[in-house]
């Protein structure tokens, strides 16, 4: 399916696809060819904002499970966040991308506060804004922070990169017969819990008329690809 031309997006990265092939942590070398993807994506005049998950250090949500306090959990994992999207502009400024860092909770000896006049400030200078540390509130996840970035920023669509190639109408790593939706609504996704992204995420989307594009960031090139309409990908958006 054609993507339509946006002048803006939110890219939102699972932690996970950090480690690269590791067990845990952030692989530099991945996290740099993640890097390049992103680039290549702005060099066609897209202007990006990044939004970047915590899973491959701490999921406070994991931590709440094993016996932790929630809040202090998620507060972990938001910081865990920061230390991703410090990665990540580490490895696009070695590509020559002028990238900034805002965070939800105030750090200043290491990036900027969340300040979204000054986000469009960057955005028109032709820099990549990443932001970090979710909503800066427990209970939310990073993509309830990446929907709302989205919104906040006017982004034409929020792009989900992940492991998977789009959304299906069951798991495909356990069932081989899952089928792959082109479109699909976001009604459709909550009633049948589609696991897209959490439930708050999707409804924040589908009340500000942001389309929802899910596809695998660990094909080389595939970013491009997609915002071409090349590549493969689940478009949620409202049915018509």
């Amino acid at each position: 399916m054609p993507m339509p031309r946006f002048k803006r997006v939110l890219l939102k990265l699972s932690g996970e696809v950090l480690m690269g092939d590791q067990q845990s942590g952030i692989d530099p070398e991945f996290v740099l060819e993640l890097a390049k993807e992103v680039k290549a994506a702005k060099e066609t005049g897209l202007e990006i904002c990044l939004v970047i998950g915590g899973g491959n250090i701490f999921r406070g949500i994991s931590g709440a499970a094993k016996g932790m306090d929630r809040a202090q959990a998620d507060y972990m994992g938001m910081l865990a966040t920061v230390m991703n999207a410090l990665a990540m502009q580490s490895a696009l400024e070695q590509l020559g991308v002028h990238t900034r860092v805002q965070s939800a909770i105030q750090m200043d000896a290491v990036c900027e506060p969340v300040i979204r006049r000054r986000a469009e400030r960057h955005l028109e200078k032709g820099r990549i804004v990443i932001f970090a540390a979710g909503v800066g509130s427990p209970y939310f996840t990073t993509d309830s922070g990446a929907a709302l970035r989205a919104a906040e920023m006017k982004c034409g669509a929020l792009m989900k990169g992940t492991s998977v190639d789009g959304v299906y109408d069951s798991d495909p790593k356990k069932n081989s017969e899952a089928r792959r939706y082109e479109t699909v609504g976001y009604d459709k996704v909550l009633a049948d819990n589609l696991k897209v992204m959490d439930a708050s995420a999707v409804a924040l989307c589908r009340d500000n008329n942001i389309p929802i594009v899910v596809f695998s960031i660990r094909e080389q090139g595939n970013l491009a690809r997609v915002l071409s309409g090349e590549g493969v990908q689940t478009i949620v958006q409202e049915e018509a």
